[in-house]
């Protein structure tokens, strides 16, 4: 017989951000108005079940924009793109929506005044993601890349009174801080941002994840390998020397992980859909229940890019021509896209 824990902790919040949610509604938006094949650079956000979901629907995810066709309506990533990417998209596609996070919109605008200004650049980041190129891309000439394992290294600046320290959104954030603390150290003048540049939805994880940390034997994270700040909830729990582990789906629960553990906790990366975390309730079936343990609550919203927001105006007043016109107090598309999830959005596309 399967091992079956005692308690499930269940942390809050988890799953979903508002840039995921803004990224997800705004591909189901471009699945509704546009005829399949519709192009994706990069995938729209790191969780293989989004993906396939709209992969399903005709969505073609590509990692070079040469390989949209002319035409085309793309989409670009959640992650940011390389001004140069942007640029050729522009020239590519019929259509192109920048679904880009404002957060890490944030970013690339203080890389570029940076570099505009005459800095010398660190960015914190993992060398190879999505959003790390599209950051370094805005100044190549004026940014180097460390690892927060490995911090500053080598690093050497041109003017030691001109050095500026930014992040990848995603980072854990006491990763960060330990490269932030001996960036200081090294250079007294040190420029950094005077809000975060970590997401405040992976530090509200990270958070809730160390709480959980006081309280369990186990910790599971749902969520995929390519996800930056699912890896990271993984690290804070184990730093605290609590056994935690990566999974996709409940599927992915070894029994022997719930031999001994008599409070399991459960989290999600912020693209992690939240039926994914209802299955693993149900695949550990704790003895007396779950209980949910809250570390603060999210009301952040970002609503749908602005190119894309025009096309939904379009449609709308195209499909009420035609139909009876809509009531001048009842909402539009628009108007209600606050209220709409993206756990909805997925399940109209037939997921």
């Amino acid at each position: 017989m399967a091992a079956m824990p005692d308690r499930l902790i269940l942390a809050e919040p988890r799953g979903f951000c508002a840039g995921v949610e803004m990224a997800i509604k705004a591909l189901t938006w471009m699945v509704r108005i546009f005829e399949p094949p519709i192009y994706c650079y990069h995938q729209i956000v790191h969780n293989e079940w989004v993906v396939a979901a709209f992969e399903r629907v005709g969505v073609v995810f590509v990692d070079d924009i040469s390989q949209v066709p002319e035409g085309a309506p793309v989409m670009l990533s959640a992650h940011g793109s390389a001004p140069q990417v942007v640029e050729e998209a522009s020239q590519r596609a019929a259509v192109v929506i920048d679904a880009v996070c404002p957060l890490v919109t944030k970013v690339h605008h203080e890389v570029r005044r940076l570099a505009e200004r005459g800095y010398d650049i660190v960015y914190v980041g993992h060398r190879g993601h999505d959003e790390a190129v599209g950051t370094v891309a805005e100044a190549p000439h004026a940014i180097t890349l460390v690892e927060p394992e490995t911090g500053l290294g080598e690093f050497q600046p041109k003017d030691p009174e001109k050095v500026a320290l930014v992040a990848q959104t995603t980072l854990g954030m006491y990763e960060w801080e330990e490269v932030l603390r001996s960036a200081k150290e090294a250079f007294p003048g040190l420029w950094t941002a005077r809000k975060s540049d970590l997401c405040y939805a992976t530090t509200n994880r990270q958070s809730a994840v160390a709480k959980l940390a006081e309280l369990c034997d186990l910790i599971l994270v749902v969520g995929s390998d390519n996800s930056s700040n699912t890896q990271a909830l993984v690290r804070v729990a184990r730093e605290r020397g609590v056994e935690a582990h990566r999974i996709d789906s409940a599927a992915e629960i070894q029994p022997g992980w719930l031999e001994g553990a008599s409070a399991v906790g459960l989290t999600a990366g912020a693209s992690a859909p939240d039926h994914l975390v209802a299955e693993v309730i149900e695949r550990v079936a704790p003895r007396f229940g779950f209980e949910v343990l809250s570390v603060t609550s999210e009301g952040e919203y970002f609503p749908l890019p602005p190119q894309l927001r025009g096309f939904v105006t379009v449609l709308q007043t195209v499909v009420e021509a035609g139909l009876t016109a809509r009531p001048p107090t009842e909402p539009g598309w628009l108007d209600r896209d606050r209220e709409w999830t993206a756990a909805r959005a997925l399940e109209l596309i037939g997921t």
